[in-house]
């Protein structure tokens, strides 16, 4: 492994990746590390307290651990677009008594700028970025505090840049990854290279540390990229079923259903490409949701929380990598433990 990462702690070749919107907890973050791991705290979505209060969390358990944060690169919705979307999806939030119409259009940036300023009033040994590249002044003074810096990239254009804009480390992520694609072009699909392919092509034109990450679950496959040449793998859809994940029943029970068969590079619930678990919902606006993140996001929010709390599984962004098949319910040290037990 690289020496960046043991010096933060790692003692396997495998980190917890960041799953926003509830399936990473502190209590995952700690259990990574109890079992050599390194888990990553997801910053997207949470408040700037919210996120703190579980970056306290995380320190009061004395682990190594990350932070994630969703860098800004949206994609702006046309107005008109999202209202017939909204009208579209209407139906479906009958279904909860809700008025998708008075969901305002909403273009922001996740208090990015907060959420800087915490990591530099408090830092964390490691702090990764997806969707965009942050300016490279951020970077130099989260570097300057004593932070590690790492960059969801899904090619070798992409790399050279993350390169050059001063990170530290590389999360070289594949299509095969489940929930959002890290792509920082997200108005078209990453093309569906697998991951120990990516890894090779990008350790190529960068000498940085490489973390494989996109449908790894098992220890065939945390072997198969090392070789490859990354210095670890990330793992995150087979952490949603363990005893420590926040995922709601309704996803992890999904993931354990016999009837779910595929998965899908969809942006309908979020107007931004995401794979998930197909259903009724990507069945029927696949191909009618226009693009627009943040935007679609905040207007499908709503029916997603409604549909989680009554295990309405056809309604809800039932995010899951290609690996999917793989997660159990058990503690997650232990998944993590025989991810790695045969390097």
């Amino acid at each position: 492994m690289n020496s960046a990462l043991t010096a933060i702690g790692l003692s396997v070749p495998v980190l917890a990746a960041p799953m926003a919107g509830g399936p990473t907890t502190p209590r995952l973050v700690t259990a990574a590390a109890e079992a050599g791991a390194l888990g990553l705290l997801a910053g997207g979505y949470k408040h700037p307290e919210a996120l703190a209060k579980q970056i306290a969390e995380a320190r009061a358990a004395f682990v190594p651990f990350g932070v994630n944060l969703f860098a800004p690169n949206p994609i702006p919705v046309d107005p008109a677009a999202y209202r017939r979307y909204a009208l579209t999806l209407q139906p479906e939030a009958d279904q909860y008594g809700l008025t998708l119409s008075e969901v305002a259009l909403t273009e922001d940036d996740d208090h990015w700028r907060d959420k800087i300023d915490l990591l530099l009033a408090d830092p964390v040994p490691l702090a990764s970025f997806t969707f965009g590249i942050p300016d490279p002044a951020i970077i130099k003074a989260l570097r300057a505090a004593g932070t590690l810096i790492m960059q969801t990239v899904t090619s070798t254009e992409e790399a050279l840049r993350a390169a050059d804009a001063g990170a530290d480390l590389l999360t070289v992520q594949a299509g095969a990854a489940g929930g959002h694609s890290g792509t920082l072009t997200p108005d078209r699909i990453p093309a569906a290279t697998p991951i120990a392919r990516l890894v090779r092509e990008v350790a190529h034109v960068t000498n940085l540390p490489l973390i494989a990450a996109g449908g790894i679950a098992t220890s065939h496959a945390v072997a198969e990229v090392l070789r490859a040449g990354a210095a670890a793998a990330m793992v995150g859809t087979v952490l949603i079923r363990s005893d420590e994940s926040g995922a709601s029943k309704t996803h992890q029970d999904a993931l354990a259903d016999p009837a779910r068969d595929r998965t899908l590079v969809t942006h309908a619930f979020t107007g931004r490409p995401a794979r998930a678990l197909r259903n009724a919902f990507t069945d029927r606006y696949h191909h009618l949701a226009p693009a627009g993140y943040p935007a679609l996001h905040h207007l499908t929010s709503p029916l997603r929380r409604a549909a989680a709390a009554a295990g309405d599984t056809e309604r809800l962004h039932l995010w899951a990598g290609t690996g999917f098949r793989h997660a159990s319910a058990e503690p997650a040290a232990r998944i993590l433990t025989r991810l790695t037990a045969n390097l």
